[in-house]
């Protein structure tokens, strides 16, 4: 390694300025992936921290729990299966909010459960509802930064339902507005007849294996089966706004390997009368293929490194601006495709490093 930390030393400039443009591709791939992985937690949190296997939805729902419609008949066909496979109910409603004495709008999703279910969230400040208690809910915690606390009462605007905030919970997203999970003697409320309210569901909860929930759906009429991450696909632009950015990164690594390709293969032609040398007083092919692969690495690690710390960076000066999550397995992944790719890039210039003639170089340098 000898001669690549010499070189590297020798032409300062010439490699500042790559490590430069990697440090540039890098940052803006981990950023766009965090923002990815950001966006789709405040898309869809909710759904995807739920403890369950399957949901059951209506039939032809196109898997938008919105769109489902369960009847008691139906929850208590479900339940009452045999082989006991844990399942509970859930209710979804998109609505308008306002804090009580307070003009400010603010759009939310109801989630109607059983507070002793496995669709309980974790709460984070406050206390756990019951299921008695018709009037208080729990919200996510992100309506705190909007200026909401323990004890605020909020009013639906479609219904005149007044709840009082009892916890916080974190985590708790859907469609990009918060969850308010409340109890089903308070989704009675937002029901159409709340005097005679019939028990309507949007999904059910369940945990089972593949062969149980073939026979769940073979036995119970009406009904589909999907699991969490089609759910996800369900919610309305959650696919398109996932795949533009997934988009985004694909193009992102391709100009990177590009980038480096040319930018290698550039140095390495202008190097090939020193190669030819080289070749010419003993120095073996594979020293010099494993000299260009090392300053490939030394660059790309360096490079990955300050751009991981840009990217933390920028992300603590944007919390709570922009929904941001880059999880260390995430910027593992990346970092692995990001030297895959780099080493991809130097295929060529390894290519002709390989096929160097140390006579033709010699009379070239003459």
């Amino acid at each position: 390694m000898f001669l690549a930390l010499r070189e590297l030393q020798h032409a300062k400039l010439r490699y500042l300025l790559i490590g430069f443009i990697m440090v540039l591709i890098a940052w803006l791939v981990l950023f766009v992936t965090g923002l990815a992985q950001g966006l789709s937690s405040d898309n869809a949190s909710s759904i995807q921290n739920m403890k369950a296997d399957y949901l059951v939805l209506q039939e032809e729902s196109d898997h938008r729990i919105n769109r489902s419609v369960l009847t008691g008949e139906i929850w208590n066909e479900v339940q009452s299966r045999p082989g006991g496979n844990p399942a509970t109910p859930l209710g979804v409603h998109m609505n308008t909010l306002t804090k009580e004495g307070s003009a400010a709008k603010f759009d939310a999703a109801f989630f109607a459960i059983d507070v002793e279910s496995m669709l309980a969230p974790r709460v984070v400040e406050g206390s756990m509802i019951s299921n008695t208690d018709a009037d208080l809910v729990m919200a996510d915690r992100s309506l705190k930064e909007d200026g909401y606390r323990l004890g605020d009462r909020i009013v639906d605007q479609a219904t005149g339902a007044t709840f009082t905030i009892a916890a916080f919970t974190e985590g708790q997203s859907f469609s990009h507005a918060p969850v308010i999970h409340m109890n089903f003697e308070g989704w009675k409320a937002l029901q159409p007849n709340p005097s005679k309210p019939a028990p309507i569901y949007n999904a059910i909860a369940w945990n089972g294996t593949p062969e149980q929930k073939e026979a769940l759906v073979r036995d119970v009429s009406g009904i589909e089966m999907i699991t969490k991450e089609e759910a996800l696909q369900g919610i309305p632009g959650f696919q398109e706004e996932q795949g533009s950015l997934i988009m985004m990164i694909v193009f992102l690594f391709v100009i990177a390997a590009f980038v480096l390709a040319v930018f290698f293969y550039v140095m390495t032609i202008q190097k090939m009368n020193q190669f030819g040398v080289l070749k010419a007083i003993g120095a073996g092919t594979g020293y010099l293929v494993r000299s260009l692969i090392f300053q490939v690495l030394t660059l790309t690690i360096v490079s990955l490194a300050i751009s991981i710390g840009l990217t933390y960076g920028v992300s603590l000066l944007l919390s709570g601006i922009v929904p941001f999550s880059l999880t260390p397995s995430v910027v593992l992944l990346c970092s692995l495709l990001f030297l895959a790719v780099s080493l991809m890039g130097s295929l060529l210039s390894l290519y002709r490093v390989i096929k160097i003639d140390a006579i033709e170089a010699i009379g070239r340098a003459a």
